[in-house]
């Protein structure tokens, strides 16, 4: 049986996953912009209930120059914590990789492009799939996660870019 934290978990890492991007100001978006830590708030709305406010904490690692990234993100609300980890690869506009949730072992992958800061990326498991999108500009990064018929339907968060 899939509970209400696990979809809970899942919907918020599904939309935190895909916080990559790039400085619009690239022709071609890589993800040098990137390394280091990023945290924020925002909210998630459950299909059945009220918004609730989560925080989030995002340690982005390039792994190779401009392509490849590695991401472990750490999300609370009063409700549940998460913690996920995932794999992303960028080769022209197109993204690919992994993702996996450690506190409810779900995992599974995500694909989509990367075009002048704007990402547009499908994120699937074995119990979700959502449509996030992502803008960064500089040190701010914003997303919506929308996952119609999952018990969190909709997730918005704001990160900005943590001082050296």
């Amino acid at each position: 049986m899939f509970s209400k934290f696990s979809a809970a978990t899942i919907g918020i890492g599904a939309a935190c996953l895909a916080l990559v991007g790039s400085d619009p100001s690239y022709a071609e978006p890589v993800f040098d912009s990137l390394a280091g830590t990023w945290s924020g708030t925002g909210t998630m709305k459950p299909s059945d209930g009220p918004r609730e406010k989560v925080r989030c904490k995002v340690g982005y690692n390039v792994t190779r120059p401009g392509r490849s990234l590695t991401l472990d993100l750490r999300c609370a609300s009063d409700a549940y914590k998460m913690v996920l980890s995932a794999n992303i690869e960028q080769s022209g506009t197109e993204l690919s990789g992994n993702w996996f949730e450690s506190e409810y072992r779900q995992g599974g992958k995500v694909y989509g492009t990367n075009r002048d800061g704007l990402i547009e990326a499908r994120i699937e498991g074995n119990t979700v799939a959502a449509l996030v999108t992502i803008q960064t500009r500089s040190n701010r990064q914003s997303f919506l996660m929308e996952a119609p018929g999952s018990w969190m339907s909709e997730v918005a968060i704001e990160l900005n870019k943590d001082a050296k």
